[in-house]
């Protein structure tokens, strides 16, 4: 754990407001967990990664649900029949169209409208990196170096998967999250920029009036045990054909508390 890191949320703060540890969110039937507010630290701690992973700066983080485990084909498959959505071209393909692993082919607005439709939000790039960190500042929540068998990745990473995996079949970290370090890649909302010194400290989003790629994280199936870490940092285009979505791009959601 973080020497910095304050939570702010008590087990007997929970108990006198009638706030769960873990909720099962009603329009898409998702376990969701309680991630207690705290200051972190974010960024690139060992110079791991690129010129985008600095400046380290600390964020203070409220309090809020975190989906445990990515959207799957199978809720995504209700969105799509609710609504005329168009489905992601990759359900043609029997690699990545089980009803248990991570709907990929979406873009950031794809990912948005179900979020809306749900009834929930993307995280920002803050909430997903203190969610992924897990109360640690090391390279990953298990320690400084990648270890055989915790985590889908292409490369070093010792699973089973040559494409993405059902979700939950790697351990989940301290917050009870699954999947944070690879398999797919998770837009969050916040729009794209290549170094730190934008970035807000109070766990909101960095957001412009014209933004054209958005933040995505955690890695993927793609990458190598690298691209993993909890500070690792992507993008994207928020719009694309598609033809040409990522074949790693998918998402999880997250909810303020009641």
């Amino acid at each position: 754990r973080d020497p910095d890191y304050s939570g702010s949320v008590t087990l007997s703060d929970m108990q006198n407001q009638f706030v769960s540890q873990e909720i099962i969110f009603p329009k898409d039937g998702a376990k969701m967990v309680l991630i207690s507010g705290g200051k972190f630290s974010m960024g690139d701690y060992f110079n791991d990664g690129l010129h985008d992973e600095k400046p380290i700066h600390d964020v203070y983080v409220d309090s809020f649900y975190m989906d445990a485990y990515e959207v799957t084909n199978r809720q995504y498959q209700k969105f799509v029949d609710a609504t005329g959505s168009q489905p992601p071209k990759q359900w043609e393909d029997p690699k990545f169209n089980l009803p248990d692993q991570p709907v990929v082919g979406v873009d950031w607005f794809d990912a948005v409208e179900y979020a809306k439709w749900v009834g929930k939000r993307l995280p920002t790039e803050a909430e997903w990196e203190y969610a992924a960190r897990a109360g640690t500042n090391t390279s990953y929540p298990w320690g400084n170096h990648m270890e055989q068998g915790v985590a889908n990745c292409g490369q070093d990473c010792g699973d089973e998967f040559t494409y993405t995996a059902p979700v939950g079949q790697f351990p989940p970290n301290a917050f009870g999250l699954h999947d944070m370090h690879g398999n797919v890649f998770e837009w969050v909302e916040d729009c794209w920029s290549e170094v730190y010194e934008v970035a807000v400290t109070d766990g909101s989003a960095v957001l412009r009036e014209v933004c054209m790629e958005r933040v995505h994280r955690g890695g993927s199936w793609i990458l190598s045990a690298l691209g993993l870490r909890s500070a690792n940092r992507d993008f994207g285009m928020t719009r694309c054909s598609h033809i040409y979505r990522m074949k790693g791009g998918g998402f999880r959601l997250a909810q303020a508390l009641p």
